[in-house]
């Protein structure tokens, strides 16, 4: 088979929805250890553009990771995303894409980033290799064990953060690490229970795991994960450490951004009935999207008033 006949059948915005490019707004999370550092009194280099220029690579390099993985997963997945409401209009599984040339595709973009990891830092090539690993265990049986899928996510998101520090050679504090982890959890049980409650309830619950999950539970552990957030959170701005480090103890004036935007999510999940896709909510909502600029904002106005 020639390379043009493969790709054939895929049209160029069928590969693009392939790659899922709205997701690739997880990759930010890579970013996060350059944010703090710029403001870290304890770290022994200097932050300047080449950093900021590692780090947009190394967001390149998950992007491609990512993207490979996915098509991994619609090609697993094809059978039961055809049985989905939405998720049957993927293009691998409408057949829009053959299976080999998203099989090849994927080899190379995993390539691609893997081999780009390298070549920004070894440790970091380690980082991405384990969590190329952990999410091939994700799709190939994990994703169908109730809570160890959720739990997978969530890890995921703390070696997309840890990788960000490795690339630039700086550490990142342990409550960071939680507070990713934490908020990972709880933005995957906001989607398992729109999963659970509103595609249910329209006759498209597809996801094996599901069938585990009850609705009560999902709800208590979402309470847990949103309150265990805000509090890991608010201990990590004012703890002794962290003052040390950042020479100031205004970092606790960004709490109240973060309570907005999971008070917000929460509004969304159970009053809009939203939750199924939080890279789009997280792109589209305007008040969240304000309550993320102004964090950010309130962040480097601190770190450049001392």
């Amino acid at each position: 088979m020639t390379l043009p006949a493969v790709f054939r059948i895929g049209a160029l915005a069928d590969w693009w929805r392939a790659l899922r490019p709205a997701q690739w707004s997880k990759n930010a999370v890579v970013a996060a250890a350059f944010l703090f550092a710029m403001g870290d009194r304890s770290q022994a280099i200097r932050l300047t553009a080449h950093e900021l220029g590692v780090v947009s690579l190394a967001v390149l390099a998950f992007c491609l990771v990512s993207s490979g993985i996915y098509l991994f997963n619609d090609i697993r997945d094809r059978e039961a995303d055809r049985q989905h409401p939405d998720k049957q209009n993927r293009p691998i599984a409408a057949g829009r894409i053959t299976v080999p040339a998203a099989g090849m595709v994927a080899v190379l973009l995993l390539a691609a980033g893997t081999g780009l990891a390298w070549w920004l830092a070894p440790a970091f090539a380690q980082v991405i290799g384990a969590y190329i690993l952990l999410q091939t265990v994700y799709t190939l049986g994990l994703k169908h064990v109730a809570l160890v899928d959720i739990l997978v996510i969530a890890t995921g998101f703390v070696l997309r953060a840890m990788a960000g520090a490795v690339v630039i050679g700086v550490t990142i504090s342990p409550w960071l690490l939680l507070c990713a982890f934490l908020l990972a959890l709880f933005l995957a049980l906001c989607k398992r229970r729109h999963e659970k409650v509103v595609l249910a309830d329209d006759g498209g619950e597809t996801r094996a795991a599901l069938v585990r999950y009850d609705a009560h539970l999902l709800d208590q552990l979402i309470a847990i994960c949103s309150a265990a957030t805000i509090v890991c959170y608010a201990i990590y701005t004012l703890w002794p450490d962290t003052i040390r480090k950042f020479g100031t103890q205004a970092l606790g004036f960004t709490i109240p951004f973060v309570i907005f935007g999971i008070f917000r999510y929460l509004d969304l999940v159970y009053r809009h009935r939203k939750g199924d896709r939080p890279e789009m909510i997280l792109l589209r909502d305007l008040p969240l999207l304000v309550d993320l600029a102004a964090y950010g904002g309130v962040i480097l106005w601190i770190f450049l008033a001392r």
